[in-house]
């Protein structure tokens, strides 16, 4: 009888741990994720506000789409009692995570006009936006190209004003060459950058800096967060990855970052190149093949070649078994979340399917037919564009 009951409870159990972990992740995933701001906003928690309050605030304003996720985080994350009286900037797609660090940290900015650098996979600019305090928006003062133009004088004027913001901008899937060269475009910081770091090193992340700050110290900090957060996710990871180490991780991660430009296609991306390791398949990725030609100095600007795409170079892996030995890019928490926690799926094979996703297949026959239609849609847009 003992043993019956005993059987039983376990039945039960198994399940309720099983859900218990979905919500668990579930829930890790919408903390740690893209929130739903569409643009920046001014956030102002008055002294002695509670969390319970600056949560709600928070999901009036349309930062965060759960207030009681929110609080959960915070509680779970011991931060709800750090928390600051201030004005604070949420960027948009801030996840709850990120709002909470800026809103518990001591150091931050407050709301204001910002100078925003930004490191962009094809280009680097300055963005200078302004607070409207009628909206707590902020509006775009002046865009300008540090590599091409001249300094405009509303970004000059900034410069010298008290309480502006600065910050210097990563995005993802830049190559650490990409960094360096941007940076040393950049008067605002100071000193130099001897070398390049190693590809994948750097966090794409948003870093404040103040005026004459020292660029190599810049590196410094975005070598430390990308060390952080492949620590963290690299102990969190999914058993029976083939992946031997953390290193490891961060290569296939730079790879699915370069592949798809839709956050929520990452974890499906990464399942097939996990499928095609395990079955001790080539992973054929055309931004290898790319990084094999390039080596991260700039954007290639033309399709592949198909004497390129039969090139034996280190990261072409058309020609090689396995990993390429290094990343090819800088990639972003996510995707190197969504390496370590693939979803569960049979899929071996993807192509863009026009819409800036791409369709899976199981079979070599069902990739065949995506790629036909992924042809035609070319050849349709070629004709379109007159070519």
């Amino acid at each position: 009888m003992a043993r019956a009951l005993a059987s039983n409870a376990l039945t039960l159990l198994i399940p309720l741990l099983l859900a218990l972990a979905g919500i668990l992740a579930w829930g890790q995933a919408q903390y740690r994720g893209p929130g739903p701001l569409a643009q920046a906003i001014c956030v102002e928690v008055a002294p002695g506000s509670t969390m319970s309050q600056v949560s709600r605030q928070l999901a009036e304003q349309g930062a965060i789409s759960n207030p009681t996720l929110f609080r959960l985080g915070a509680d779970y994350t011991e931060r709800s009692g750090l928390l600051k009286a201030g004005s604070f900037m949420v960027e948009p797609g801030a996840s709850m995570e990120e709002i909470v660090a800026a809103i518990t940290e001591s150091g931050r900015s407050t709301c204001g006009t910002e100078v925003n650098f930004r490191i962009g996979v094809t280009t680097a600019e300055v963005l200078v936006r302004e607070l409207d305090p009628a909206t707590q928006t902020f509006e775009e003062v002046v865009r300008f190209t540090p590599a091409d133009e001249e300094p405009p004088a509303a970004y000059l004027a900034e410069l010298e004003q008290p309480g502006t913001r600065f910050r210097v901008t990563l995005a993802e899937g830049v190559t650490s060459w990409q960094v360096v060269e941007s940076l040393r475009a950049l008067d605002l910081l100071s000193g130099g950058v001897e070398e390049i770091p190693a590809e994948g090193s750097l966090a794409p992340d948003s870093y404040e800096v103040r005026p004459g700050d020292d660029k190599a110290a810049l590196i410094a900090e975005m070598q430390a967060r990308q060390e952080r957060i492949l620590s963290d996710l690299w102990a969190a990871r999914q058993d029976g990855l083939p992946l031997e180490s953390p290193e490891e991780a961060l290569i296939l991660a730079s790879i699915v970052e370069k592949e798809t430009a839709q956050p929520e296609e990452r974890p499906l991306v990464a399942s097939v190149f996990v499928n095609r390791l395990r079955d001790g398949m080539r992973l054929q990725t055309d931004p290898t093949v790319i990084y094999g030609v390039t080596e991260g100095r700039g954007t290639l600007g033309r399709g592949l070649r198909q004497s390129e795409l039969r090139a034996a170079t280190p990261w072409n892996t058309y020609v090689i078994e396995g990993l390429p030995p290094t990343p090819i890019a800088n990639p972003g928490r996510e995707s190197i979340a969504a390496t370590l926690n693939p979803v569960e799926s049979d899929y071996i094979f993807f192509v863009a399917d026009g819409t800036g996703g791409h369709a899976f297949a199981v079979t070599l026959a069902e990739h065949n037919e995506n790629v036909a239609r992924w042809r035609v849609i070319e050849a349709e847009r070629r004709e379109a564009a007159g070519e």
